[in-house]
């Protein structure tokens, strides 16, 4: 497993040196995407408007979302592109199996999506004025948020793999992912009780209050956010691998 792992690890960087202005790209348009909900919500509110910490809150909530979409696409896109290309049987052929070939690709590649929004990070603080703390702990919440992402990114991929052209879904689906990542956990009315159990929820609400609010790191919630990233992971996984016997039986590995 190290060795294709190792593999894959270089592909992306290999990827990444050879395609410069798509990461250039990338970085520039996700962040004038920000900006311009930014500044239609400043003027929507009216000129004496003053978000104060909500702007953190709403770089944090973007930041993930940019996280989340990059864990939730490539695995549909990959599938999409073998197929496209006619290597997708290939993979399916390999001794590691289709799962733990998709799993470490996506490990493998999780550096330069890190390196990616990172930029995206420092330009967006610098444009809009936003200070985010960064304390080392915040990467347990961001794990369960992306563990969560690969469950979801798993279940689309077997929509992928079955019917090909899932492009329409996956950037309807894309928006969804925004309401997951916000919802309020304070409180105690019926959707703060439901975001314990939706997915990516708790642990995008943890990771918001310790970048923005600088809050310290609350353990039982820490410890549900990993219960739901896990549980989603292994739903996404089960659904992957039935759509994968489903798409054997009916032979649509072959072809486009």
């Amino acid at each position: 497993m190290l060795d294709l792992f190792w593999v894959e690890f270089k592909r992306s960087w290999l990827y990444l040196r050879r395609y410069p202005s798509e990461f250039v790209g990338a970085v520039v348009s996700l962040s004038i995407l920000f900006l311009l909900l930014f500044l239609g919500a400043r003027f929507l509110a009216g000129p004496g408007a003053d978000f104060g910490e909500r702007t953190e809150a709403l770089l944090v909530g973007f930041l993930l979302w940019t996280l989340t979409i990059f864990a939730y696409n490539s695995l549909s896109f990959g599938l999409s592109e073998e197929a496209q290309t006619g290597t997708l049987e290939q993979l399916f052929l390999t001794p590691y199996g289709p799962i733990p070939l998709f799993l470490l690709r996506n490990l493998a590649g999780l550096g330069t999506q890190l390196l990616m929004l990172g930029s995206i990070a420092l330009v967006l603080m610098l444009l809009t004025g936003a200070r985010l703390s960064f304390p080392p702990f915040v990467v347990l919440p961001i794990l369960t948020v992306l563990i969560g992402s690969y469950g979801l990114g798993f279940a689309m991929a077997s929509l992928a793999l079955l019917f090909k052209r899932v492009q329409q879904i996956l950037g309807i689906s894309q928006f969804l992912l925004i309401f997951l990542l916000q919802v309020p956990l304070e409180g105690s009315g019926w959707l703060a009780k439901l975001g314990y159990f939706l997915p990516l929820a708790p642990g995008a609400h943890l990771a918001r209050q310790m970048m923005s609010a600088g809050t310290g790191l609350d353990w039982g919630l820490l410890g549900l956010a990993f219960l739901n990233g896990l549980c989603y992971l292994g739903l996404g996984l089960l659904i992957f691998s039935r759509a994968v016997r489903a798409a054997k039986r009916r032979g649509l590995l072959f072809g486009y």
